[in-house]
């Protein structure tokens, strides 16, 4: 059973294999001239989906197709590449064209305060 319906994932399946470099299915640089066929980039797509969509570690679905190590260090080296920053500006983009993005009228507030002595304010500690 799919993560998401195909009718989602298959647009942002084009997006994402667009911003890929192209690789060989064999490494060419291999000493002994062959090797295992690389994971398909769509499989680990797949799986990444599944990582986001519930939220467990790459242990978890990992299977016959492919290791929790591949999905990781395939992660690490889009992240090096600047893949998913490109994806979530193309997002942004696409998002902004369809539905709007007005962020100049958009406020952010927060505070954080902490008070370690309990301050004037606190009083005489029960405790001591």
């Amino acid at each position: 059973m799919p993560t998401l319906p195909l009718w989602l994932t298959e647009p942002l399946w084009d997006q994402f294999a667009t911003l890929l470099p192209a690789r060989p299915a064999y490494d060419p640089a291999h000493p002994l001239g062959c090797h295992r066929r690389r994971i398909s980039d769509r499989i680990i797509f797949e799986k990444m989906l599944q990582l986001l969509r519930f939220g467990c570690s790459c242990e978890a679905i990992a299977d016959t197709t492919c290791s929790a190590t591949t999905i990781r260090s395939r992660r690490d080296e889009r992240i090096r590449l600047g893949v998913f920053a490109r994806l979530k500006q193309i997002a942004l983009e696409s998002y902004d064209r369809i539905v709007g993005l007005v962020l100049d009228q958009i406020a952010v507030d927060g505070s954080i305060t902490k008070a370690p002595g309990g301050g004037e304010v606190a009083g005489r500690s029960r405790g001591g």
